[in-house]
């Protein structure tokens, strides 16, 4: 990997062998410019300002003695400027930063009484000629929206972008994939999954300006392209005089968080440093309403350095680092476990190791850094070159209860286990952007080698999950001092489907194990996994923007090789076109991208040769009643199609939708390692997803501005599941996946009446509810019990804290976390319902159209702060106060998802932060 990394570059280097002499960012670029009067003599301290209406994006500055000003690290985007000068006419025009190229702009200021208005003119700069629909964000927009304290970025994801569900623990699925999202940060593409219980979040304090790409996504974007995150972070360029913040809040559930910003620089240097601290009782979405086991903390810190040695280069180095460490929340059933596991309670609250079992106690660490220095290098008017390297490591440890017997709740956890896997990805990257007349072209390599390491402990806690005897009536027994078919007597006789493999690993078995059974210890013990895999991806493109009148062309060809515990590669057209009926301010605009989707890398190498190890496949055949698939993941193949309408009214409002088509050779979910917390990959036949995705944006007016977003996502999978270990019967049947959801939304308005004074934001978030797990229904296929009939429904599958976590309810009686609906599990099926789960009429269901859904839910926010308590002009004090959920809304994310269980969203949550800026 070593000598195809350094072959590379030297080949860059011939390729590239020429003098490049500016500054620019793969995410952002420069406005130079003038200001000049009628004479085209310079006019030294004006005041010039660029803004974005719809992102709210907004910058100022003013120009040098000789009339010259810069505005770097600008995301690419259209922009409105303005410059005022005493005893001058203000005057404004539009730019549009499209390349990390430098923008010269000279700016002539007529004689006459100086004003200072910015005036949008009519919608003409509030839409984008451009085939890919995206949402653009900055910060001085979301930095007043309430969001969740411990999934920032997810969160803020989630409410500012159409086309994302929302999950529990910080997970998002775009446009109907499960978590397929990417972050392209200053350049540097992160592909790993970015929930709260896989990897460490960047944080939001670092992040200047979001571009969440929906629609097709171009060229230079590989692997996860459901939804692409384009991310410029904040910088101290220019930043001549010091400019930080220091904020203390509290809230809910004990959370205390601190955090520190400062950003600092000159004209040829620049440093932006972010450190923040976060202890809250309630780090996860937890499987009860309830807190219960769920305190989590996290420190972060991120510090991007910006150095010009010359005015021909640019040196950018980002580094970062997070921790965290969180407790996996517990369900009635897991707090309670002595009282839940009967071999426990009738040995007096000991486990078969004699010792006090108590509640599940389950950990989990995660430790994420990341090194990325980038260089860059123009070259006069039309090119420049950028040239970075990255390395990212994340370490996950995954901690059971210190008695291995706490993990064991029935129905949810058989095995304890324990996990230590690291994913480092290191890599390369090189592109040179040239624009010249109609053509803004882009082309460039990246170069990777993700390496996986995977290390688990198992053990079986569950007496009856491989019982070397049945009783009369064919159960498991659960004699702990019988660990062979072979003390099988009386009424008992041997289990035909006993693994004496897996006795050696069975913990509740007492005794001096067979020495026939062939384990590596006379009694049983921990079973350990290993597996290591190094994932090596090559990627070029072209890209090239025409603008031709009023035509946005967009042409680009990728190539994908990738080359890990399976091969692959793909040549991929990315194409679309843009047109702009200028007096109506309205865009017509479609899109294609054929894509090579690349497996998830978080426990690749046991999802791809789990069954060739003989523990792990009697482990999965035994929990699935059939034989474990022997079939590693495999990368897919997606052809998706975007068609959009974008549309100003005015200057107040702008509308930007689309529709989707996307049809996926090879699909990716998730399953569980047996009936445990660990997850893994795998494989459905296909997938088709048709959607829409919807954003109507109303700029400032007069203190006051308000978006939506929308979308409808239908995520159709088709069996059968065809890598990845576990398995499906064979069939052709379609089902949809636990990340559709017919409808969501998102409303925030915001209004400050007084520039110096206080603000207010309201958010209404709308989710007509994702695919539910197994809840039982009525002449349907949903888990129902063996009892179920075709007017009465039984739910004996299920526990009593299980059908309350479901909000079930027969008649009057409500389950409870310690009663059921009904002594036998029955109930009629004229009065069997729930609260929390909308489950199909009788005989109504159907996997693909009529699945069982998470009810609807409306969640409601707000915020309101004074950014300048005392009037200071150096230094200003805030205080802000946000409330989530306010309403106390009760109601789930999920219930008994296969990848990730069952999920509350959270309880009203109330903070207040003070703050003090300089």
């Amino acid at each position: 990997m070593q000598k195809f990394a350094t072959d590379t570059l030297v080949c860059l280097a011939l390729a590239f062998g020429f003098a490049f002499p500016g500054f620019a960012q793969s995410s952002s670029g420069t406005v130079h410019g003038t200001v000049l009067d009628p004479s085209g003599a310079s006019i030294p301290a004006a005041a010039v300002t660029i803004q974005n209406p719809v992102s709210h994006y907004t910058r100022k500055t003013t120009s040098d003695s000789q009339g010259k000003f810069d505005f770097p690290n600008i995301p690419y985007n259209n922009y409105h400027l303005t410059a005022t000068a005493a005893g001058f006419q203000a005057a404004t025009q539009d730019i549009d930063v499209r390349s990390a190229l430098p923008l010269e702009v000279k700016v002539s200021l007529a004689i006459g009484a100086e004003t200072q208005s910015v005036t949008v003119e009519a919608g003409e700069d509030l839409v984008e000629n451009d085939s890919t629909t995206h949402t653009d964000v900055d910060r001085d927009l979301f930095d007043k929206l309430p969001l969740n304290q411990s999934s920032s970025i997810s969160s803020l994801l989630t409410q500012t972008a159409p086309g994302i569900a929302a999950d529990s623990n910080g997970l998002v699925h775009g446009l109907g994939d499960h978590a397929s999202n990417s972050y392209a940060v200053d350049g540097e593409q992160i592909t790993d999954q970015q929930s709260k219980t896989f990897s460490n979040q960047l944080p939001v304090d670092a992040v200047q300006s979001m571009e969440v790409i929906e629609g097709a996504p171009p060229a230079e974007y590989g692997d996860k392209t459901s939804v692409v995150v384009v991310v410029t972070t904040r910088s101290g360029l220019g930043q001549t005089q010091p400019h930080g913040d220091v904020t203390a809040s509290y809230g809910s559930f004990g959370t205390a968080n601190g955090g520190f910003n400062l950003a600092y620089g000159g004209q040829a240097w620049g440093n932006f440093i972010s450190a923040s601290g976060l202890d809250t009782g309630r780090f996860l979405d937890g499987p009860e309403f309830t807190v219960m086991h769920d305190r989590g903390n996290e420190q972060n810190v991120f510090d991007r350095v910006d150095f010009k040695p010359s005015q021909a280069d640019t040196l950018n180095l980002n580094l970062s680092f997070t921790r965290s460490w969180f407790q996996t929340p517990n369900s009635y059933d897991m707090q309670d476990a002595t009282a839940w596991t009967g071999l426990v309670l009738n040995n007096g609250g000991l486990g078969p190791n004699a010792e006090p079992v108590g509640s599940t106690d389950q950990r989990s660490q995660i430790d994420t850094f990341n090194i990325a220095p980038t260089w860059t290098r123009v070259a006069g008017s039309h090119a420049v070159l950028t040239v970075g390297g990255f390395v990212r490591r994340d370490g996950y440890h995954y901690y059971p209860s210190d008695n291995p017997f706490a993990d064991f709740v029935p129905d949810l956890q058989s095995e304890t286990i324990g996990q230590n896997r690291t994913l480092t990805d290191a890599g390369v990257r090189a592109n040179i952007s040239y624009v010249k007349g109609i053509h803004n072209i882009k082309t460039g390599i990246s170069l990777s080698d993700t390496i996986i390491t995977e290390k688990d402990a198992l053990g079986i806690v569950n007496p009856a999950f491989n019982a070397p005897c049945l009783n009369a009536d064919g159960s498991p027994d659960t004699n702990l001092a019988l660990n062979n078919p072979s003390l099988c007597g009386g009424s008992l006789t041997p289990n035909p489907a006993f693994s004496p493999l897996l006795a050696c690993y069975d913990l509740t078995r007492i005794g001096t194990l067979p020495s026939s059974d062939g384990c590596p210890n006379s009694t049983a013990g921990l079973y350990n996994f290993y597996g290591h895999a190094n994932i090596r991806e090559l990627a070029l493109f072209f890209q090239d923007a025409i603008t031709i009148k009023n035509w946005t062309l967009n042409l680009g060809l990728r190539f994908d090789y990738y080359d890990g515990i399976v091969t692959a590669n793909q040549v991929e057209p990315r194409l679309g076109f843009a047109y702009k009926v200028k007096p109506t301010n309205t865009v017509l605009k479609a899109s294609y991208a054929r894509t090579l989707e690349t497996p998830f890398n978080e426990n690749l190498v046991l999802a791809s040769e789990g069954c060739n190890d003989a523990v792990i496949n009697s482990l999965m055949s035994i929990v699935q009643g059939y034989p474990c698939l022997n079939a590693p993941l495999r990368p897919g193949t997606r052809n998706e199609f975007h068609a959009g309408l974008e549309q100003a009214f005015g200057r107040f409002l702008v509308i930007d939708g689309e529709y989707i088509w996307k049809y996926t050779n090879r699909a990716y979910d998730f399953s569980v390692l047996g009936n445990t917390p660990i997850t893994f990959p795998i494989e459905w036949d296909h997938s088709k997803i048709p959607g829409f995705a919807i954003r109507a944006s109303v700029p400032e007016y007069h203190g006051f501005t308000a978006y939506v977003v929308m979308s409808s996502v239908a995520a159709r999978f088709f069996t059968p599941q065809v890598s990845g270990i576990g398995a499906t019967p064979e069939g052709s049947t379609v089902f949809r996946i636990d990340h559709d959801e017919h409808f969501n939304q998102t409303t925030h308005l915001q209004y400050q009446p007084w520039k110096k004074g206080p603000w207010f934001g309201f958010s209404w978030r709308y989710d007509s509810g994702l695919v539910a797990g197994p809840v039982p229904c009525i002449g349907g296929n949903c888990a129902d019990g063996p009892n179920a009939t075709a007017n009465e429904v039984d739910v004996s599958n299920l526990t009593p804290d299980q059908q309350f976590e479901a909000g079930l309810y027969c008649g009057s009686v409500h389950a409870t976390p310690t009663m059921g609906i009904s002594p036998n599990g029955l109930c009629p099926a004229s009065q069997y319902g729930s609260n929390l789960v909308k489950i199909p009429s009788p005989g109504t269901e159907n996997d693909d159209h009529n699945p069982p859904r998470i009810a609807p839910r409306n969640l409601f926010d707000m915020s309101v702060g004074e950014d300048n308590l005392f009037n200071g002009d150096r230094y200003k004090w805030s205080l802000r106060f946000a409330v989530v959920n306010l309403t106390n809304e009760y109601a789930l994310y999920n219930f008994l998802s296969t990848f990730s269980g069952t999920h509350y969203v959270t309880p009203r949550a109330m903070t207040a932060t003070l703050g003090f800026h300089f």
